[in-house]
């Protein structure tokens, strides 16, 4: 079966700031090369550091929000986040793509996407609190918020796999990538 032929699945990584996300998703990419890793669309300045984004001012994102340049967008600590709509060609193409998601759009990520699954990512509070301390771009104030913050929880309707994060980042990994297996990922049919 080619490709284009196929649906791809929509890879959603949910979890607290610290927890190693980004890295995993590196790692991930790195395995899978015919994987898409989705560059989101942030109100952030570009010296933030980070991920790889696409900076952009608030009136901006506004403007390509309304043309529909935007897949699925949201707002969270003062930002808005947008992941584009070429989100959706890659699917169609028959390639999985992975994104950094927000868990408040996890129900609508699951009605925007086919074959929507999420990477749960965990991590003891002390290994987030020392990488978050590590990262630099937030006062001791703000990582205690975080850090205290509950996260919402992921509706019982959607495909999640957790994965501990606390460690050696090859087991993370390892851990994903067994779960993303085809044989080992229940995909919903639409």
């Amino acid at each position: 079966m080619s490709n284009a032929a196929k649906q791809g699945r929509f890879i959603a990584v949910v979890g607290p700031s610290g927890v190693g996300k980004d890295s995993l998703m590196n790692a991930l990419c790195a395995r899978l090369p015919e994987m898409v890793r989705i560059r989101r669309t942030i109100t952030r300045a570009p010296e933030a550091g980070g991920e790889d984004y696409e900076p952009v001012d608030e009136a901006t994102f506004h403007a390509r929000a309304r043309r529909g340049d935007f897949a699925l967008w949201w707002s969270a600590h003062g930002l808005y986040y947008g992941i584009p709509q070429s989100a959706q060609q890659h699917l169609r193409e028959g390639h999985d793509v992975i994104a950094n998601l927000s868990r408040s759009k996890l129900e609508e990520g699951a009605r925007t996407f086919p074959g929507f699954h999420v990477l749960s990512i965990t991590a003891k509070p002390e290994v987030l609190a020392r990488r978050l301390a590590a990262r630099g771009r937030e006062t001791q104030e703000d990582r205690t918020k975080r850090l205290s913050r509950a996260a919402p929880a992921i509706p019982s309707d959607i495909d999640v796999t957790e994965i501990d994060n606390s460690g050696d980042l090859n087991e993370a990994v390892e851990a994903a990538l067994s779960a993303l297996q085809p044989a080992n990922l229940y995909v919903r049919m639409r």
